[in-house]
């Protein structure tokens, strides 16, 4: 099957994109990918010597978990909706950064679903080997908690 990008399954906007290809979205997982490179979207991230840190890898298991989610979403006639990384699990990473030109291939398997709340067994690799894996627990808040969160009215306005 064919995918659009990563961009059009996410309420992200650029630069905040950090996932690109789609490969596989199924009931129970998604894998996405992204290159390290100072001329893609990873650009305004890398630190000195054109890696990136490992820290960002937590952000990228997320958005391939949200590319899941608003597929989903989509086929069902909903845009994708804002979610939120309550935490994680278990998180070990191999490298300190992730070298310039690597590929990234992240897999998200859904562990458990419950409509709002969600557990996903995640990992990255590089050339098959894997360098990050953890479980995050996400959380899709509805429009009512997001204006709560936001401070605002029902109406999208600000509360004064």
């Amino acid at each position: 099957m064919q995918y659009y990008p990563a961009i059009y399954y996410l309420p992200h906007e650029e630069p905040m994109v950090m996932v690109e290809k789609v490969h596989l979205i199924n009931d129970e997982q998604c894998i996405c990918s992204v290159q390290v490179n100072k001329n893609g979207i990873l650009a305004s991230f890398l630190n000195d010597n054109n890696e990136l840190p490992n820290l960002y890898a937590i952000e990228l298991m997320a958005q391939t978990i949200g590319v899941w989610n608003g597929y989903h979403g989509i086929i069902n006639n909903k845009k994708p909706q804002l979610g939120m990384l309550l935490g994680g699990r278990s998180i070990k990473t191999l490298l300190p950064s992730f070298p310039h030109y690597s590929h990234l291939v992240i897999h998200t398997n859904l562990v458990l679903f419950d409509s709002k709340l969600a557990n996903f067994d995640c990992q990255i690799k590089i050339d098959e080997q894997c360098v990050v894996s953890g479980k995050l627990n996400v959380y899709e808040p509805d429009q009512t908690e997001l204006a709560h969160l936001f401070g605002q009215n029902r109406l999208g306005e600000e509360k004064k």
